[in-house]
């Protein structure tokens, strides 16, 4: 047998040391943590490239990273795993979802390794956040969560679905729904004007609301921008306007799900990036997150329905498609939003009460059943329900572009429902662990250190996140550790709802939330709210 000298070496000195103070009266035990994961592959969320070290943990926090000494309750095997930040979603619709008993342990996302998500985007969520708080303090999600505040929800509350400005009273009212949120502990404001009725508004009312969050410290304004494509003022121009938004008010702002919505703006890509490197060379604070698919999510209504026939809400567009004269302009103007949707082939049915076996369907499918043109079997979906969609609308090329930036954060865009109520997006399932696999191990277009970073560390600055999104002495200890060779994700956009594979291990605030591969009967998530993080 062969023996190894300096560690026998190393272990006599030890026991000698050892002798030596217990002469000397000192009784001192070795170093006691809750949690250690030894050996594992670090990747620290910083860009850096990974290494191989052990992490302590105690109580909720990272006591040591590197060659750690002494015992702990729970051991955790990471040789040949990977072991990173927990990813934290920046665009997520888990609310209301996410405040019920039910569905609060989340572990859609722990599968993911989403340990933290940021609530209320596109400019929805409640005009009001005392009770959602509330909601989220009684049952305690398995994932930390944040909040932002939404325009659409409080102008929706002060002026209904009207189009038309804002008075200076209604604009006052909307301004002190913001500060009043900021308050209570949003951490930043989300917009959606391509959504009734952030639609009816100008750039002016939105400045006006992103002026009084930026009086806070670190605070953001997301955008799900007012054209993604080319509907009215096309994508560039609303990039731009995010860009004015920040540029006037100081805030950071973020082009929320970035993307080049249908042919007719498939390439532009290279403009919007040129737009947004302008700005942040020019000093704005300038960002964007972006969800790994080349298929969108939106309403029927909000894809198809021009704004004007939107006015007033779902009623009064009943009312209108009723209406011989004002049906015939609202068709033909759907008709050219069918066209940026890339024709009736690439829309398919999330939900539709009337008739479930619409569901999983494309539109030029539903219309055949029908015996209808697929406008017109439109039409009658809108009349009957409110559908929600998947389409197919995005080039990858533009998507990887995107995706290669250093100001491009990772976003889900998903949502949080119950099992078999709708046909969900997969992205609700699989978005991060999609990107790793896809765009990280098969395609090499961005590092697995870039990766971790778009997911971690990044979010985690531009939001205001504290002491997480990288590992660190002293960060909480969010932590996952999965296995690159079997890391994926199983959703598929007929069989949605699989949870991802390949995360052993994931650690909210210190505790395992994943165990060996399965999530845990216990909820470990915290409200991150401003000021109490």
């Amino acid at each position: 047998m062969k023996i190894d000298i300096a560690k026998l070496t190393a272990k006599i000195t030890g026991a000698a040391l050892g002798a030596s103070a217990l002469l000397l009266g000192c009784t001192e035990s070795p170093v006691q943590y809750d949690v250690i994961i030894r050996g594992g592959e670090v990747i620290d969320g910083t860009g850096a490239p990974q290494f191989r070290a052990d992490i302590a943990i105690v109580g909720d926090k990272i006591e040591a990273i590197g060659d750690v000494d002494g015992d702990a309750k729970q051991i955790i095997d990471a040789a040949g795993l990977i072991v990173a930040p927990g990813f934290i979603d920046p665009h997520a619709h888990a609310a209301p979802g996410i405040e019920t008993a039910s569905l609060a342990p989340a572990p859609q996302l722990l599968y993911q390794g989403i340990t933290t998500v940021i609530l209320n985007p596109d400019g929805g969520g409640p005009s009001r956040l005392a009770p959602q708080i509330e909601n989220l303090k009684s049952n305690r999600p398995g994932v930390n969560t944040a909040l932002a505040i939404g325009h659409n929800a409080v102008r929706r509350e002060i002026m209904g679905e009207e189009d038309r400005e804002p008075t200076m009273a209604e604009q006052a009212a909307m301004e002190g729904l913001v500060k009043d949120a900021m308050e209570a502990g949003a951490l930043g404001l989300s917009s959606g004007p391509f959504y009734t009725p952030g639609k009816y508004s100008k750039t002016q009312e939105i400045i006006g609301l992103a002026s009084v969050a930026a009086n806070y410290p670190v605070a953001f304004h997301t955008s799900h921008i007012r054209d993604e494509s080319n509907y009215d003022i096309g994508v560039l121009a609303a990039i731009e306007e995010v860009i004015e938004i920040s540029r006037q008010t100081g805030i950071t702002g973020i082009v929320t799900h970035m993307k080049m919505l249908g042919p007719q703006v498939w390439g532009k890509s290279s403009d919007a990036i040129a737009l947004i490197e302008n700005a942040r060379r020019e000093g704005v604070s300038v960002w964007a997150d972006q969800y790994p698919y080349t298929a969108s999510g939106t309403s029927l209504k909000a894809a198809l329905v021009p704004g004007w026939a939107r006015n007033g809400g779902d009623q009064e567009m009943i009312r209108r498609l009723y209406n011989p004269v004002q049906r015939a302009k609202i068709r033909s103007e759907m008709a050219t939003n069918l066209e940026r949707r890339a024709g009736a082939g690439a829309i398919m049915i999330r939900n539709y009460a009337p008739n479930p076996d619409y569901v999983g369907m494309r539109l030029d499918e539903i219309a055949e059943d029908m015996g209808l043109d697929p406008l017109d079997a439109a039409i009658e979906l809108l009349i009957n329900d409110s559908p929600s969609i998947i389409s197919f609308n995005m080039s990858e090329q533009d998507l990887e572009a995107i995706m290669k930036q250093p100001w491009t954060m990772t976003s889900s865009d998903g949502t949080l429902s119950e099992p078999g109520s709708r046909l969900e997006h997969p992205r609700s399932f699989g978005a991060f662990p999609r990107k790793i696999r896809r765009y990280v191990l098969e395609r090499d277009t961005v590092s697995l250190e870039d990766a971790v970073r778009a997911a971690t560390s990044l979010t985690a600055e531009v939001h205001g996140i504290e002491k997480r999104g990288t590992l660190t002495k002293g960060n909480y200890a969010d932590i996952v550790v999965f296995d690159l060779a079997t890391i994926n994700d199983t959703a598929t956009y007929q069989k949605p709802e699989a949870m991802a594979a390949g995360m052993q291990f994931v650690l909210v605030n210190g505790s395992l939330a994943i165990n060996d591969g399965k999530v845990t009967e216990t909820q470990h998530g915290r409200l991150l709210l401003r000021g109490q993080q």
